[in-house]
């Protein structure tokens, strides 16, 4: 599974031991130290991977990764000294797809870029059908999503949290079932990572985020995908 991977981290010293564990696992590595080289680096090489320093010069992670959400699914690892829940929220809001508080251990980093990484290639490899409800559609193969006709960008994560739920519509998914679908057992990640996930989804799909008829919750239990027809 070699990729190749950005790492945005201002120190050297880090981002050095980071570029080493890449290569020894026989990845590609580019090294880049402030957010606006990242943005560069990421529309120059295409790169598989982000690993993202928040705290970064000229353009921090955080604005980094609000900026890429704009038009790209690229995986991005973020990396961070602040630890409390707000944080890891925020950093999920803004589209990270995982997030990793220092101090940390190399090893424990590569296991969170083989799992991005062999999420992102088995859903590229995979061959399922489109799954439609309503006018929803969801393409597993090509990893697309549209309502109504007009394509919607998703990270990662929210992809799988929807490709789970369309999969089987009307199912009621507990926040677990959901978590297990695109993590499995991470126990790093919480439960709230779903509802970040649901909310962003529901900003982007729904015809009025506060009323859904897709994203459907349901009190004590979790959620449902709907047709759309609830509320018409």
């Amino acid at each position: 599974m070699n990729a190749r991977v950005l790492v945005a981290e201002d120190d050297t010293k880090q981002a050095e031991v980071i570029r080493r564990y890449l290569e020894r696992e026989g990845h590609t590595a580019l090294v880049v130290h402030d957010g606006r080289a990242a943005l560069d680096e990421v529309r120059r090489h295409r790169p598989d991977l982000l690993v993202l320093d928040v705290m970064m010069p000229v353009v921090d992670g955080l604005d980094v990764c609000r900026i890429l959400r704009r038009d790209s699914d690229l995986p991005v690892l973020m990396l961070t000294a602040r630890s409390t829940e707000e944080d890891l929220l925020l950093g999920l809001d803004l589209g990270a797809d995982d997030y990793l508080t220092k101090p940390y251990s190399p090893r424990e980093l590569m296991a969170r870029i083989r799992t991005l990484l062999r999420r992102t290639r088995t859903a590229a490899v995979a061959h399922d059908p489109v799954l439609r409800v309503g006018a929803l559609a969801v393409d597993p193969v090509r990893r697309v999503v549209e309502i109504e006709g007009r394509q919607v960008a998703c990270t990662p994560g929210e992809f799988d949290v929807l490709a789970t739920m369309a999969a089987e519509p009307e199912r009621v998914f507990t926040r677990r079932q959901l978590l297990a679908g695109t993590r499995g057992d991470d126990r790093y990640i919480t439960e709230r990572t779903i509802d970040v996930h649901v909310l962003n989804l529901r900003k982007k799909i729904e015809p009025v985020p506060r009323r859904p008829v897709y994203l459907q919750t349901v009190f004590g239990v979790g959620y449902r995908l709907g047709d759309g027809s609830r509320g018409r």
